[in-house]
């Protein structure tokens, strides 16, 4: 299937007990109606979320403000199912209230999307025709100031450990990635350490819908290093929201040695965020 023929869209989800789809931040009309709406989805363990998770979304409303036609409409964190069954994982109750007060206290345009954490592991493919449904189908799109439907366009938000990871043989199923990089796109934060140049070679295929986001200023915070300082005492404030800083004290996580293996990096890279 060529990349000018999309995949079909999932219409068919499963859902959390009491779900509904969080929509109180997503803009409904369009300020510049040149332009083509879209939402950010970054995808991730979120364990613990991050200023790097956040100012990823950040740098990328930056470039798409200055190099794009794209205007943001809405952006979403989707933190991983328990399911992910990756070593160590907290467990989802505690990651969805960590980015909540996060998104809620720094922000004024990030939401958090639990669809993802609190049901069995949902494919990132997945996950962005969830997003896509919700937000074309069940709402209706994003209008003009004069009153015209459009629909929204999905993308990945993720760091550039992702796009090395689509691009090794065998990691990520050629569909998923006709789906998520020929229906979606994606934007990708460079990564300090992280080489873009010869992974983006091997997706040439879908490199109109890939644009990647230099960081000027280099930030190599992870939630690997986070629980790591965790677990030794030593202090994480300022390398994480105040709320979540004082949410993880209060509630005595990451105490416990076991979730900062080799194996659990790996698992991490192909999440795409560090978390």
């Amino acid at each position: 299937m060529s990349p000018e023929v999309p995949p079909r869209r999932t219409n068919t989800f499963t859902y959390p007990p009491n779900y509904s789809f969080p929509h109180h931040r997503l803009r409904a009309v369009l300020r510049d109606s040149t332009k083509q709406p879209i939402v950010l989805v970054a995808c991730g363990s979120f364990s613990p979320v991050t200023y790097l998770h956040l100012r990823m979304f950040e740098m990328a409303k930056d470039y798409i403000r200055q190099h794009t036609d794209f205007e943001i409409v809405g952006a979403y964190l989707s933190p991983v199912s328990d399911q992910y069954k990756k070593p160590g994982l907290l467990n989802a109750h505690h990651r969805v209230n960590m980015c909540t007060l996060a998104a809620e206290q720094t922000s004024s345009w990030l939401m958090v999307d639990p669809w993802e954490a609190f049901q069995n592991y949902q494919r990132t493919a997945v996950v962005l025709d969830h997003f896509d449904f919700e937000i074309n189908t069940v709402l209706g799109g994003v209008h003009t100031q004069d009153g015209e439907r459009r629909d929204v366009r999905v993308m990945l938000l993720a760091g550039s450990d992702l796009i090395c990871t689509m691009s090794e043989p065998g990691v990520w199923s050629h569909t998923d990635l006709e789906h998520i990089l020929g229906r979606y796109g994606t934007f990708i934060i460079e990564r300090a350490g992280s080489t873009m140049d010869q992974a983006v070679d091997s997706l040439a295929r879908w490199r109109h819908n890939i644009y990647l986001i230099p960081q000027l200023i280099q930030n190599d915070v992870s939630s690997t290093k986070v629980r790591l300082f965790l677990r030794r005492g030593l202090s994480v404030r300022y390398l994480l929201p105040s709320a979540v800083v004082d949410y993880i004290e209060e509630n005595r996580l990451y105490l416990e040695d076991g979730s900062g293996s080799e194996k659990e990096k790996g698992k991490e890279k192909e999440m795409g965020t560090g978390g």
